[in-house]
């Protein structure tokens, strides 16, 4: 089971606030949207990283915990779980906050798999650290 309370320590990759234009009819964020949010956040993580570079090659058990609302700020927390010799694994989760409230939500989660990519874009050895 999830910790759907307590959110990370650490300073989000992304905070969004979601809008009108984000939603479907009922007022519920698609979740398309917050997938990309999620990956922008991930590709931020895995591109300072692998110090250049590098493009999204999967999405490995997307949750949706939760649904997140017209007006609700998103904060994307991620951290890396694995690097190989040309890809990255990042671990993202998102969380709500709702304008009237200081209550946060995990609503969220997935891994994401980049792989670095030279000026050509083919894969190129992620740097040491």
């Amino acid at each position: 089971m999830f910790d759907s309370t307590r959110s990370p320590e650490a300073e989000p990759l992304i905070r969004a606030i979601a809008m009108p234009a984000d939603a479907n009819p009922s007022g519920d964020i698609f979740g398309g949207w917050l997938m990309s949010q999620m990956d922008l956040a991930a590709a931020n993580a895995a591109s300072r990283r692998c110090r250049g570079r590098c493009a999204t090659v999967a999405v490995d058990g997307m949750i949706f915990h939760r649904p997140v609302f017209i007006g609700d700020e998103v904060s994307l927390y991620g951290s890396i779980v694995k690097v190989g010799r040309t890809s990255i694994t990042i671990r993202v989760e998102a969380w709500r906050r709702s304008r009237t409230d200081d209550a946060k939500n995990k609503v969220t989660e997935a891994t994401f798999t980049f792989v670095a990519t030279d000026e050509n874009r083919r894969p190129r050895p992620v740097p040491p650290e």
